[in-house]
């Protein structure tokens, strides 16, 4: 006999209670399913989530508190002894030393910080700017979308060096910041089309169709209604496009239209150390390493997470 069962001889008032009681507890236990929920269950199901998941939150942490990894300072100049330069690995140099004397393994660990910046920036701005425009464009409709659509066309059409090179020879210095605003720009429209896309399928839904027969306003459609149910395309490229700009950087950096020095980057390293790569390989391998083990972090993230939101790849 089950210990929720009330006794024989109990009241009815007592028996209602208890079942009252037993049906409540019941509703607690079973919580309602969604596409949120039943992702996330999917989501720690998944190797490829957990092993990005690790490393992601080992580059961030590297990122925020770079001298719990090193306690070495690449920006003291001190550090720096030049009769020391293009070391092979040491106990003293774990990734040895550049061109200038300075420790690679210390300059690694700072140059996370501005590449990972470059890449969170910019990939808040592109979902803001670009997920906006699109929720606007593609509940509104009619010329407000014709015109937006066509703004994006033109922006798709610029080649993504040359519309970098000319925004930042605007500014005439290369900034964490500057090279945000500039690989900003150009990747906007591409949140902004997939946004689009995903409001005008979600704006014909029934639940939609109902709310507006019942009355809803414009904003609370767009906001309650159909962005918590179209944002989860956009969430998908968004951490895709994360480890995208991290390598944007790297490479404008490269090229040396990014961020310049004093400050340290991945994309500042290599370019600095190609030219006597055959003399230290180092100063150039590791931080390619950790740009290439990060930008693939991030990119199985969002494969991840991309699977566990679309019940048909499940």
């Amino acid at each position: 006999m089950s210990s929720a069962a009330p006794p024989k001889g109990a009241s009815p008032k007592t028996r209602r209670a208890r079942h009252a009681k037993a049906s409540g507890r019941g509703a607690r236990t079973a919580r309602p399913a969604g596409l949120w929920r039943d992702a996330w269950h999917d989501l720690r199901r998944r190797p490829l989530f957990t092993v990005s998941v690790v490393l992601i939150a080992v580059v961030l942490v590297m990122a925020a508190v770079p001298s719990l990894f090193t306690s070495v300072d690449p920006y003291d100049a001190a550090g720096c002894v030049l009769g020391d330069a293009r070391q092979g690995p040491s106990a003293a140099h774990w990734f040895g030393t550049d061109n200038q004397g300075c420790d690679t393994y210390a300059r690694t660990v700072y140059g996370a910080r501005n590449s990972v910046l470059v890449g969170l920036g910019t990939t808040v701005l592109t979902a803001l700017a670009g997920g906006l425009l699109g929720l606007v464009a593609g509940f509104r409709g009619g010329w407000l979308d014709a015109v937006l659509s066509r703004v994006t066309e033109v922006f798709f059409a610029i080649p993504s060096v040359l519309g970098a090179l000319l925004i930042l020879s605007i500014f005439r210095t290369g900034t964490v910041w500057t090279v945000t605003l500039a690989l900003a720009v150009l990747a906007w429209p591409m949140t902004f089309r997939i946004m689009r896309a995903s409001v005008i399928t979600a704006r014909g839904q029934d639940y939609v169709v109902a709310a507006r027969g019942l009355g809803a306003s414009a904003g609370r459609l767009m906001f309650r209604h159909i962005l918590p149910n179209a944002i989860a395309p956009l969430i998908v490229v968004s951490t895709i496009n994360l480890g995208v700009f991290i390598a944007a950087e790297a490479g404008l950096s490269f090229l040396g239209l990014g961020v310049q020095s004093p400050d340290i980057t991945w994309g500042l390293m290599i370019a600095d150390a190609r030219a006597r790569f055959h003399e230290a390989a180092g100063p150039l391998l590791f931080p390619a390493a950790l740009l290439s083990v990060t930008v693939l972090a991030f990119i199985m993230l969002g494969d991840a997470v991309r699977d566990a939101l679309d019940p048909k790849l499940r």
